[in-house]
């Protein structure tokens, strides 16, 4: 299999004729078909071969990629289920719409798809995106790409697994507590939860509404940078997007950042016990090549980090029971074929919503429940308050610093099966990526080590709201010289 870093270096061999598109994207099919990781749910063959001819007739004409114009020419992509294209089975990884094709496209892969990009297919999931180590898919577990008794993380765990095995050179995930930062952490790639509102989310499948973003998962941050720049932009379909003018995230990693000017925060409440070893001594390491850059380390206290995940778990699953109300059998999911199961209103229910999976079900049941009369201002009123708390942290420490820098996760991938009976161990490994989704802000997961048996360990850099360039551009200078960003 033809492995690149960068998206340049697939430009660079297109212009060399080295090989054409038709041919590249053969060899990623070929190898998505042999692979058992569990990381395609469906494959885009017609339409990844109609891209790829498309892209070699634009070659032939202009003598090399023109990547003013297409800056993503050629470059296979997947794409996680729960993001629709037209005319392709989207099924969030849920046995209730496995059966569902899109009649549109989401505004991201469209611009993907305008900048040159090659759909080779979607994505496992844990379902609807309610997960964090890809177990709760409907279609079977994904498989971390180089420890298979592990999980890659979740719920984008197909979207990380995927790039890593080298099955597609990039792809598409979706945060909404740290769904795209946790199995980059896990798996050794580059991850980044836009802030909320930069990307449009029309077209993806909502798990909870306020919290929901599209992200890039790539080898390289310059490739992430690339791929922000083309999602991003007000979308007049989605009215959470930005009006801001379009960044240019890519350029920001072109020059070395100012480091003597650069102030990190370091967050107490982050390295008070519970790290696993290896974690912290990976994190300390990344800080001290901060350090010798120039930049100043800043002690900053976050506070309300000791009631994120509470916070989280009250206004996720509050907003889930409300966005999957839409799976009833009427508008959207299966419907009962023996008529005994449809004979009353309750009995059609029953049937129609068993088809959801033990998580969603429960994710359901405790939103409905905070949602309740008598229960919504105890619950869900309050989180949202304790929430604005949470931003205010945020706030209060970006007025001190630049950055925020921290461990993506309290341990490295656990094994398959060591956590999905108990629930509370499983959301309590977001403990470090909830916050920027509560407070809306940028962060990004790159590589900074492994541990004692190889696995990857991730640095999480946080930046103020819609300060991508200024994020892109320090974790570019850390995998480019540190020697600690590619593993």
């Amino acid at each position: 299999m033809t492995q690149f870093q960068t998206i340049r270096e697939i430009h660079d061999a297109y212009d060399k004729r080295k090989f054409s598109v038709m041919e590249f994207t053969q060899e990623y099919l070929a190898s998505v078909k042999a692979s058992k990781h569990g990381a395609f749910l469906t494959l885009c063959e017609e339409r990844a071969f109609a891209q790829a001819k498309a892209a070699d007739a634009i070659l032939a004409k202009e003598g090399k990629v023109p990547r003013a114009s297409r800056p993503l020419l050629g470059v296979p992509m997947g794409i996680k289920d729960i993001l629709l294209i037209d005319g392709v089975r989207t099924t969030c990884a849920s046995k209730i719409i496995e059966n569902y094709v899109a009649p549109y496209t989401a505004t991201a892969v469209e611009r993907l798809e305008t900048a040159g990009a090659l759909t080779l297919g979607k994505l496992n999931l844990d379902e609807f995106a309610m997960g964090g180590s890809n177990e709760n898919s409907a279609f079977g577990p994904v498989l971390h790409p180089t420890h298979p008794d592990r999980v890659p993380g979740g719920s984008s765990g197909g979207s990380a697994t995927a790039v890593k095995a080298g099955l597609c050179h990039a792809s598409l995930g979706t945060d909404t507590g740290g769904s795209i930062r946790l199995p980059a952490s896990y798996c050794g790639i580059v991850g980044v939860k836009p802030t909320y509102g930069r990307i449009s989310r029309f077209g993806q499948v909502a798990f909870a509404s306020s919290l929901d973003q599209i992200g890039p998962m790539t080898h390289s941050v310059e490739d992430a940078a690339l791929l922000l720049d083309v999602m991003c932009g007000h979308d007049p379909l989605d009215s959470t997007s930005s009006s801001l003018p379009r960044m240019n995230a890519f350029q920001a990693t072109q020059k070395r950042p100012d480091w003597k000017q650069m102030r990190i925060g370091i967050p107490k409440e982050y390295f008070i016990g519970g790290l696993n070893p290896d974690v912290e001594k990976a994190i300390q390491s990344s800080m001290k090549w901060f350090e010798a850059q120039g930049a100043k380390l800043v002690p900053v206290s976050l506070p309300h980090t000791q009631y994120a995940v509470a916070i989280y778990y009250i206004v996720a699953v509050s907003e889930a029971s409300s966005n999957l109300a839409r799976f009833d059998g009427v508008r959207f999911g299966v419907r009962p074929v023996d008529a005994n199961d449809a004979k009353d209103l309750a009995g059609f229910y029953k049937h129609v919503r068993a088809a959801f999976g033990p998580e969603v079900k429960r994710r359901i049941i405790l939103g409905t429940f905070a949602l309740s009369s008598g229960y919504s201002d105890a619950y869900y009123k309050r989180a949202c308050q304790v929430r604005r708390k949470v931003k205010q942290d945020f706030d209060q420490a970006f007025e001190q610093v630049d950055l925020i820098m921290g461990p993506v996760s309290p341990t490295t991938a656990f094994k398959l099966g060591e956590k999905s009976k108990d629930p509370l161990q499983m959301y309590l490994n977001d403990i470090f990526t909830i916050p920027a989704n509560l407070a809306g802000l940028p962060a990004m997961s790159l590589p900074c080590g492994k541990d004692s048996i190889g696995l990857p360990i991730g640095l999480h850099l946080m930046a103020p709201l819609f300060g991508e360039e200024r994020l892109v551009s320090v974790a570019h200078d850390f995998e480019t010289h540190s020697g600690m960003g590619r593993i």
